[in-house]
């Protein structure tokens, strides 16, 4: 499975548990605000609007994550040619600690 396609899933697996925790809090208040509590009927239209955001964020990062630009293949050429300047810089530090270095 490719990387995209986990951060896909993580993407729904978190938009899932998100409305889970929404409604369940929005029946719980709802249940609250019919048996009396006053301060519930501020949550009972709290909670809809947090799993509409949640729902939101989902599709912007689902956007996102689908199109997001690839980074450009690894060039051979310029990867032998830092390999090369790696290689360059190993032996001028090895050759700092010498006493003619």
């Amino acid at each position: 499975m490719s990387g995209k396609t986990k951060n896909i899933l993580l993407v729904y697996f978190g938009f899932a548990l998100a409305e889970i925790i929404c409604w369940g809090a929005f029946a719980v208040e709802l249940d609250r605000a019919l048996r009396g509590n006053a301060l519930s009927w501020a949550y009972v239209f709290e909670w809809p609007l947090f799993a509409l955001y949640a729902l939101y964020m989902t599709r912007r990062m689902l956007r996102e994550e689908r199109f997001a630009p690839q980074p450009p293949p690894a060039d051979p050429v310029e990867d032998a040619a830092r390999e090369e300047y790696n290689e360059y810089l190993r032996r001028v530090h090895r050759d700092e600690g010498s006493p003619t270095g």
